[in-house]
């Protein structure tokens, strides 16, 4: 793989990053407005990746918020939201560009002199732009938000070819030249730890470790998510599922899992009963927030009569 003794970029630090204007109150107000809950840390990393223009690569659990993260940008600051989903075999051709052979082919029949060199096939006219070029050639005041989401499912190969993309922002189309963005995109790359990400990779990065939310936290992000629960039962949601998460499961649910399950206890209690959730709401609902089988068997006599204490005791707390 590439390595590249700087990892910065090598435009001039007096140039607009398109965010560098953002101030935190500007920041917070994105998150409030689009009700994600975001510690200080969270704030002082992202606003600083914003102003330096530098990407900014979110690791953590699944359903930890990580690629919700992308989405409130895009949306709080009224900007377009280029994602790019990473898999296994996931190419250049994929990623970048690739260029319209049916259009080609079509144009070179028709024409029946030939293709001259005024007469190129290999123009921008026939050129299909993929995610990481898109995010480059966006112009404006406030560019793309760019989502590379599960960067680590991707092959090691692959993040050689984010090295350029990512530290000058641009990339090499031999039959055109370089593509440099005018305004570079905000970069948010997401990992769930799948794999160790390469050294070169993270020196173009700040960093963010999306850890998992307190009770607190993950109690606020219930009542804004879902309103309509009574705010005693999302505390018992809460109180079992951070319970949950100290049993040794093969994939421990994560925020997004306990949103999934606030929103089917509401739809439940379509009378928007607050009684305590019983023993057997929760063995019957349990497949929001378990989705492996060894996981949901684990959840024996014991162990459900455990979390229904818990939550007998968070609504007592309340």
């Amino acid at each position: 793989m590439t390595d590249e003794p700087s990892p910065t970029t090598d435009r001039d630090a007096t140039e607009s990053t398109g965010f560098d204007d953002v101030s935190e109150d500007e920041l917070r107000a994105a998150f409030e407005a689009t009700d994600y809950v975001a510690d200080d840390d969270i704030v002082t990393t992202v606003l600083l990746a914003l102003r330096l223009g530098r990407p900014l690569l979110v690791e953590g659990d699944p359903g930890s918020g990580k690629t919700e993260l992308a989405k409130v940008l895009a949306a709080g600051f009224d900007a377009e939201l280029i994602r790019l989903q990473c898999y296994e075999g996931l190419t250049a051709e994929n990623a970048l560009y690739e260029w319209n052979y049916t259009k080609q082919l079509l144009t070179i029949q028709a024409d029946e002199g030939g293709v001259d060199e005024r007469n190129s096939v290999f123009t921008e006219e026939y050129l299909l732009e993929r995610p990481l070029l898109r995010a480059l050639s966006g112009s404006g005041d406030r560019p793309p938000v760019l989502l590379i989401d599960e960067v680590d499912r991707a092959d090691e190969e692959f993040e050689a070819l984010l090295l350029e993309v990512l530290s000058d922002f641009q990339v090499s189309i031999p039959e055109l030249g370089t593509v440099r963005a005018e305004t570079p995109p905000a970069v948010v790359i997401t990992s769930n730890r799948t794999r160790a990400l390469s050294d070169a990779l993270k020196r173009r990065c700040l960093f963010l470790h999306a850890k998992p939310p307190s009770f607190e936290k993950e109690k606020s992000i219930v009542e804004r998510k879902v309103p309509e629960l009574d705010g005693a039962i999302a505390a018992e949601l809460c109180a079992v599922t951070q319970r949950l998460r100290q049993e040794p499961l093969r994939k421990r649910p994560g925020v997004a899992e306990t949103l999934d399950w606030a929103r089917a206890i509401a739809h439940l209690r379509v009378d928007g009963g607050s009684e305590p959730l019983s023993t057997a709401e929760i063995e019957h609902t349990i497949g929001c927030l378990l989705k492996e089988v060894d996981d949901v068997e684990r959840i024996d006599e014991t162990l459900l009569e455990t979390l229904a204490e818990t939550a007998e005791r968070a609504q007592k707390d309340e």
